[in-house]
């Protein structure tokens, strides 16, 4: 099967730009730089994906190429690489055999987003690692691969709730937190992070991969949630968009405390003012 390659600057609209392309089929997005990469089927038609990309952005551009033939079933795991963040190895199975399991966070990709590759992924586990303690209660939000709620259990953790909205996910983080060996720390649970955390609360400390969109309206659930003295470490946010959520931030009561820059990406740790 012939692949075609469709390349996008998205502008200033990209999380309008990701909707699109997934609506339109895509499995998967990877980031060139600023950079949207995607992949589609000899009978996609293109000219329609193209077309929703630009309804959702005007000012996005598109280039369409010819993807050389590759047996995707095995080359995408040659894109997959262990990483040594902090004290944690984030590694894919085939690649965790000479690791020790203490400090290495086995995460099987497949469709659940959160492997290590990714910026967003990195930046939280560099800030979460000093915010963990022996015996803490963590709430993992978006978990998706269960990467983070994994990595907590092995940071100390007691008891680590990993919320997940995608349905598809759930089984992908099932399995990577059992082959961790931590499924007595972490359980799964499939449904919206707003209502699920009041239900847990309190926690001594929140993750959250999430858009910036969705984090800002969790702000308040999760002031709500934290003990005194908690923290919560935020991800998924645009280096672009520090000013606007340092200004969210404020207005609902909250401390920075760290802060972590890698590529386009900004994540940080925040606590209850």
């Amino acid at each position: 099967m012939t692949w075609s390659s469709l390349r996008v600057d998205p502008g200033p609209d990209r999380e309008k730009v990701l909707e699109a392309l997934f609506a339109a089929g895509a499995q998967g997005v990877h980031e060139d730089g600023a950079t949207l990469v995607t992949h589609f089927p000899e009978d996609a038609d293109i000219g329609d994906v193209v077309a929703r990309v630009r309804e959702a952005s005007a000012t996005a551009t598109c280039t369409v190429g010819e993807a050389p033939a590759t047996d995707w079933s095995v080359a995408w795991r040659d894109r997959i690489t262990a990483h040594r963040v902090g004290r944690l190895t984030v590694a894919p199975p085939w690649l965790a055999h000479d690791l020790d399991p203490a400090t290495t966070v086995i995460i099987d990709p497949g469709m659940a987003f959160g492997t290590g590759d990714h910026p967003t992924t990195r930046g939280a586990l560099r800030l979460l690692e000093p915010c963990v303690e022996p015996g803490m209660v963590v709430a993992d939000l978006g978990a998706g691969s269960a990467v983070l709620a994994i990595a907590a259990a092995k940071l100390g953790a007691s008891a680590v709730f990993a919320v997940e909205y995608d349905g598809e996910a759930i089984g992908n983080a099932q399995e990577n937190i059992e082959r961790n060996e931590v499924a007595e720390i972490v359980q799964v649970f499939e449904g919206d992070a707003g209502a699920f955390l009041p239900l847990v609360a309190p926690v001594d400390l929140i993750t959250a991969n999430i858009i910036s969109s969705v984090l800002v309206e969790l702000l308040p659930t999760m002031f709500a949630a934290l003990r005194t003295g908690g923290r919560v470490v935020l991800a998924g946010i645009l280096a672009e968009e520090r000013a606007s959520m340092l200004e969210a931030l404020s207005a609902d009561g909250w401390t920075v405390q760290q802060e972590d820059t890698e590529e386009l990406w900004w994540s940080l740790t925040i606590a209850r003012s």
